[in-house]
């Protein structure tokens, strides 16, 4: 699965950086956010509920940061598993720009899924995985004291 998709929040990018660096940020931000620890500066592991379709679960998981470059950009790799529901893992990179009217968040996605989330319809996990992301953008623009307006979203399985 393939998610892709941009959004310009009404901020400066030294904030929006420092939010997607701030685990106390990220933890009012992630839907469904159990615990977010940091655990070395480019490793993080987390608990998160999701709901995806009809299959509701437990995940936890990890995130390594790596080719960080502060205030531009920054590429993640993940895992997680959810039991009996399955498991996700893939790779993720973020870049940030300056445009008029705040910073244009850019992301690419790749990710694999298995167990009863890989039976599940790929059209059902992008709407889930771009409901989630979008979900996530709003909570966090408002965390870093801005708006978010979509631009533009693409999902491809």
């Amino acid at each position: 699965m393939e998610l892709n998709g941009e959004q310009l929040i009404a901020a400066p990018i030294p904030d929006v950086w420092r939010g997607l660096n701030d685990i106390d940020v990220l933890a009012k931000s992630i839907p469904g956010c159990e615990e977010i620890n940091r655990i070395l500066p480019e490793e993080i592991h987390a608990r998160v509920m999701f709901k995806i379709g009809p299959v509701r679960a437990r995940f936890s998981g990890k995130l390594f940061l790596s080719d960080v470059i502060p205030d531009k950009s920054c590429s993640m790799t993940f895992e997680g598993s959810g039991g009996a529901a399955g498991f996700a893992k893939g790779r993720s990179r973020v870049e940030l720009s300056q445009v008029d009217g705040g910073t244009l968040v850019s992301y690419t996605t790749e990710a694999s899924i298995g167990g009863k989330l890989g039976q599940i319809g790929g059209r059902l996990i992008s709407a889930s995985a771009k409901k989630i992301a979008d979900d996530f953008f709003q909570k966090f623009a408002k965390e870093v004291g801005g708006e978010v307006l979509t631009l533009e979203s693409d999902t491809k399985i």
